[in-house]
């Protein structure tokens, strides 16, 4: 009952991803349609109840554009778990601050970038030039879109292709 399942807005846009539980609650409701049965069923004393994989609400919602939040975790995947400074590859990463805290460096999403441990102490609290060191790729906000933010879920998910792809 808490397998994912995605949220796609009157017009078929997607705009969320809730557990399957809250999906046959939304159902049942008569807020949401049933667009894809990806998992099976669910048996119960009277009835069959299909396990929901894309649902779509009955209402538009009209909501801001979707944006990446600033997270570590979010850092991490934009940088695709690899130091920006040597290019290595590992599980245990730091975030790093491009143009230091201290010296005036904002949490931005242009100044943090992913670094292993040994690289980030290297640099310490010293711009990128003082350090000698350069970065890997030019750190920017990654986009916005549905693919982005959804398209962790579809290695799970492969029937969402269809929908979080023209988005």
């Amino acid at each position: 009952m808490n397998a994912p399942v995605l949220v796609l807005n009157a017009n078929f846009e997607p705009i969320n991803v809730c557990n399957t539980r809250r999906a046959v609650g939304m159902i049942f409701s008569g807020k949401a349609d049933l667009i894809m049965n990806g998992r099976g069923y669910i048996q119960t004393v009277k009835q069959t109840i299909p396990i929901p994989s894309v649902i779509r609400l009955e209402q538009m919602i009209h909501r801001p554009r979707l944006q990446v939040k600033l997270t570590r975790r979010e850092v991490f995947r934009r940088d695709k778990f690899t130091c920006q400074y040597c290019g290595r590859h590992s599980s245990a990463l730091t975030v790093d601050h491009v143009w230091p805290k201290h010296l005036g460096g904002e949490h931005i999403w242009t100044n943090v970038v992913t670094a292993c441990p040994s690289c980030n102490h290297r640099k310490g609290g010293r711009q990128l030039d003082e350090a000698q060191m350069t970065l890997l790729h030019t750190p920017k906000e990654p986009p916005a879109s549905a693919y982005y933010i959804f398209g962790r879920h579809l290695e799970e998910n492969a029937e969402w292709e269809q929908f979080i792809h023209g988005w």
